[in-house]
């Protein structure tokens, strides 16, 4: 656990009450203290919700902190139990509430005993976890919990379904375009000819989750949740599973080959018959993907050669990277992810694709690694895109953390044929196209720009500032190359130990350059 002004992966309850508020009926304690209770109005805000989040804050204050907080859990378990009868109520402290080290599994098994719900504690340790680990532990518990119980009350259905069948695992609250993902997903499913069996966590009543291994196989679109519990069907019921990402052509493609190969292994026996998804393939690719023509054209081509840095998560960093070396020519300088618990198999994605890898969760070297390389555009997270606005870089935002520019109203999948489209158009858009800065220069216009004081490149004493003359001097500069050469005018200053720009020193460092 750090201290810091900015996180990529949240803090582990987060993870936690984004699984349980995306099942229905399923309620949430939270043992934290106020300040951590933050969780209701992100999820409201940003997924436009019109039902009140079922998330109640059991609050730790001074008499709590007196006392002990047994009884004021216990009741407020009881009460929620009573008021919302839900189907089961999820206990969770925060990392500052679990320096108290109480025993809440003691509070649980207490308030068990007069609970008509069922009533369990995260299984998740707060100090080691983030958030995303975090949402894949508790899925997972919660699979096995109610899966085990089935088992138990003699409700355990094994059989397949008659026709061919998929669970989709990991589609969540305050997901990455997660609900657009999930709405491609089931068309291209459908199309195919494939029941969906299961949705989990999202939307899905928990008395449904015995019916789990009846699919023929589990998909985890995004490796970072989901992965646990298709491990998991995969080790007790021989259930098999895809973790690849159907994001770009290549992959899509690569997807719908190995569903081939997965539903075969009982098409044969249960319908006498096997799936062939070649023609699917290429009429998807040729007519309705519009994504391999563009990237034939000559406005794709205008793009070879353009510089890229990709950071996000590890499902759509790694995509994102395929799409930009292998299907559009771009050059990537560096691909970088924040899930440090995926790194081998992040390594092997991008591998052969990039110049560098970088994996970290400090946003200030993802900042200095983009100063340091200068490219034409960044795709990352949100973060990126301010470091981006700071240097006068353009960035498409491809992954979490979420913002409210990623729960479009309108259909935005990034998943499937219809998600080739629109991370087509997200590439091209994100770079600077042409003249038209110069022309909007020269023309006028409110996108006219400035010179932007603000700057990565720092000394030790500070920002390095610009006089007034010399900013007057660098407006004269076309906007396509001004941030470039203020940049470099920058790296001559911090060189030489110059803690003011001025005009002459604008000359020196172009003479410098010219060298």
């Amino acid at each position: 656990m750090k201290l810091a002004y900015w996180m990529y992966a949240g803090p582990a309850h987060i993870g936690t009450l984004r699984v349980a508020s995306s099942f229905r009926n399923v309620h949430a304690i939270m043992h934290a203290p106020l300040g951590d209770d933050y969780f209701n109005v992100m999820r409201s805000m940003l997924e436009r919700e019109r039902d009140f989040t079922p998330v109640t804050a059991s609050v730790v204050d001074r008499h709590v902190l007196s006392r002990g907080s047994r009884d004021k859990v216990v009741s407020n378990i009881s009460r929620k139990g009573e008021e919302q009868r839900p189907d089961l109520i999820v206990l969770t402290p925060t990392c500052t509430s679990s320096i108290l080290q109480e025993d809440l599994q003691n509070f649980v098994d207490r308030a068990s005993l007069s609970s008509q719900a069922d009533v369990i504690l995260a299984d998740v340790n707060h100090y080691r976890v983030n958030e995303l680990q975090a949402s894949d532990k508790t899925l997972d518990q919660i699979v096995r919990y109610y899966v085990e119980k089935a088992r138990k009350e003699g409700l355990f259905k094994r059989s397949l379904t008659a026709i061919p069948s998929a669970n989709i695992i990991g589609i969540l609250t305050l997901g990455f375009h997660n609900q657009h993902d999930c709405r491609e997903l089931k068309r291209l499913f459908r199309e195919l000819g494939i029941l969906i069996n299961l949705i989990i966590p999202e939307g899905e009543f928990l008395k449904n989750i015995k019916n789990l291994p009846r699919a023929w196989f589990n998909a985890v679109p995004y490796r970072e949740i989901g992965l646990m519990s298709a491990t998991f069907l995969e080790k007790e019921y021989g259930m098999p599973y895809l973790s690849l990402a159907p994001i770009g052509i290549s992959n899509t493609a690569d997807f719908i080959t190995q569903v081939e190969k997965l539903l075969n292994l009982w098409a044969r026996v249960i319908l006498g018959k096997s799936f062939q998804f070649a023609l699917y393939i290429e009429n998807q690719t040729k007519f309705v993907s519009q994504a391999a023509w563009f990237s034939k054209s000559i406005d794709c081509q205008n793009l070879a050669g353009k510089e890229a840095v990709v950071f996000g998560d590890a499902t759509h960093a790694a995509s994102i990277t395929k799409i930009l070396a292998g299907e559009m020519g771009i050059h990537v300088s560096c691909s970088g992810t924040y899930c440090k618990h995926d790194v081998e198999r992040f390594n092997e994605q991008v591998q052969g694709l990039c110049d560098e890898v970088l994996i970290t969760e400090n946003h200030t070297k993802v900042g200095d690694t983009i100063a340091r390389i200068e490219p034409s555009a960044i795709f990352g997270t949100q973060m990126e895109r301010h470091i981006g606005k700071r240097i006068d870089i353009p960035c498409g935002v491809i992954s979490s953390p979420v913002h409210i520019q990623n729960f479009p109203p309108g259909y935005r999948p990034f998943l499937g044929y219809e998600g080739t489209n629109q991370i087509s158009d997200l590439i091209y858009n994100s770079f600077n196209l042409g003249m038209e800065d110069h022309l909007l220069d020269v023309f006028g216009g409110h996108d006219t720009k400035g010179i932007s004081t603000k700057s990565l490149s720092k000394n030790e004493e500070g920002i390095i500032l610009w006089v007034p003359e010399a900013e007057s001097e660098s407006r004269r500069i076309p906007g396509f190359v001004r941030g470039k050469i203020k940049r470099n005018t920058e790296i001559f200053a911090k060189q030489n130990n110059i803690l003011e720009i001025t005009v002459d020193v604008m000359y020196a460092a172009k003479e410098r350059l010219n060298r």
